[in-house]
């Protein structure tokens, strides 16, 4: 069935039970698993107002730090079941565009990720990253709630 299933984790506490069924589904599986986070660009978080104070290094360092304590998290937890994962930090990518990306790449064939759950207002002015990688996706997804 599946062999190489990318899991997409932020590091939330929704986006930790998807990697815990995902680790799960690899190990009944018998599939190997890459560890995907992504941050995005620091244009994309900061107002023109507040761009001087924290310079653009500080913020790359930072998401660079999260992406390792995150990944790691996940290593350990496969390593802890016997299930085989690589980790991969994508920066200064849209959460959605790097994670189908990732999955084209590195020759996924599941992606696993948590759905926020936005709802009304919310969803429609800032989307679902979950939708639109189901959207843009060559392989099946998997969204757990």
């Amino acid at each position: 069935m599946y062999q190489h299933i990318l899991i997409a984790t932020d590091g939330s506490e929704l986006a930790e039970k998807a990697v815990s069924a995902g680790l799960n589904l690899a190990k009944a599986l018998n599939a190997r698993v890459l560890a995907v986070t992504v941050s995005e660009a620091w244009a994309a978080y900061a107002a023109p107002e507040i761009m001087m104070p924290y310079p653009n290094t500080d913020y790359e360092r930072f998401a660079a730090e999260q992406a390792e304590k995150i990944l790691s998290s996940v290593a350990k937890s496969a390593a802890a079941i016997g299930v085989q994962c690589a980790t991969l930090h994508v920066s200064d990518r849209y959460p959605a565009d790097g994670i189908v990306d990732a999955a084209k790449d590195r020759g996924c064939d599941l992606i696993v990720m948590a759905s926020h759950g936005r709802r009304g207002l919310a969803r429609l002015l800032l989307g679902s990253q979950a939708m639109q990688v189901l959207t843009h996706s060559p392989v099946p997804v998997l969204i757990c709630r």
